[in-house]
């Protein structure tokens, strides 16, 4: 017999009654439920949790018989529809193209903070004595895949210990001033795609242009090579006004007077040409006004 059976008979002797037969609904209270392992097989789901299947094309008590829900006749009866499907003429997509979700006027800028900049110099795959441009960044391996530019970051500015010269396109406020506060300088200034190329081959020169007057505290060693393509300039609005900002550290602050803001739309008031305006007497106007 097995050994909860032979409990519940035990038990049963005590809760026997005067008529003589157990009280069976005692006992699921005294023992705790126990299943064999068998009941994993006899699972299933309740009766409502699935719908039952659509079963088309059987006759119209069912209502999706006939044309099973597809209607009459067409393109969308017979088949699918491709999505964007013009009847056969040229696509919509092809003819007016794709747009929207896409911000034409955005830059792809390659993120670099200052504790790599900083394991680098400790490593001694970048010197701190020389400015370290994106020659220096791509030789040393510290960046790749740059696109339009370098932007400095100020994460694990804690780590900066080495007076670094910085040229880069673009730097955050907190990172130029983590550079600044080490004894370091940060300069930003305009790159294209290309140029960032020839600068790698060593065929343009990643530091000075046209417009540029860079002054570095350090001295640039002059090297004996002939760059065959100069380095260019921003030609944009957006740019010009990035680069001329002194906040940024651009290095086209120095074409600013003191005072004057960096944008080229908004004028700063008291700079610029100012046009005298012309004052007529009252006499003048009232003869002007006079019929006879």
């Amino acid at each position: 017999m097995p050994p909860n059976l032979v409990r519940a008979t035990q038990v049963s002797k005590f809760l026997t009654p005067t008529c003589g037969r157990n009280i069976p609904l005692y006992l699921p209270f005294l023992y705790p439920q126990q299943r064999s392992a068998s009941i994993l097989s006899s699972l299933s789901d309740n009766p409502t949790a699935y719908h039952r299947k659509i079963r088309r094309g059987r006759g119209p008590s069912s209502g999706k018989g006939k044309t099973s829900g597809r209607g009459h006749k067409g393109q969308k009866q017979h088949g699918k529809v491709p999505r964007g499907f013009n009847g056969g003429q040229t696509r919509d997509e092809v003819v007016h193209g794709v747009r929207g979700f896409e911000n034409q006027f955005s830059v792809d800028m390659k993120p670099l903070n200052l504790e790599k900049i900083q394991s680098w110099v400790d490593q001694g795959r970048l010197n701190p004595a020389k400015p370290i441009t994106i020659r220096e960044l791509a030789k040393s391996r510290c960046i790749s895949q740059v696109k339009d530019g370098v932007k400095l970051l100020a994460k694990g500015s804690e780590k900066l210990t080495s007076p670094l010269h910085i040229i880069a396109s673009r730097a955050s406020a907190s990172a130029i001033a983590a550079i600044e506060a080490a004894g370091g300088s940060v300069t930003t200034r305009y790159y294209t795609p290309a140029s960032i190329e020839r600068i790698i081959k060593g065929r343009t020169d990643p530091i000075h242009s046209m417009q540029s007057q860079i002054s570095l505290p350090v001295e640039v060693p002059q090297e004996k090579m002939e760059y065959p393509i100069r380095l260019p300039d921003p030609t944009g609005r957006k740019d010009i006004e990035y680069y001329r900002d002194p906040a940024h550290r651009g290095y086209l602050s120095h074409q600013l007077e003191e005072g004057q803001g960096p944008s080229l739309f908004f004028k700063t008031p008291g700079f610029g040409t100012q046009v005298a305006r012309k004052t007529r007497s009252k006499a003048a106007s009232a003869a002007e006004n006079r019929i006879w």
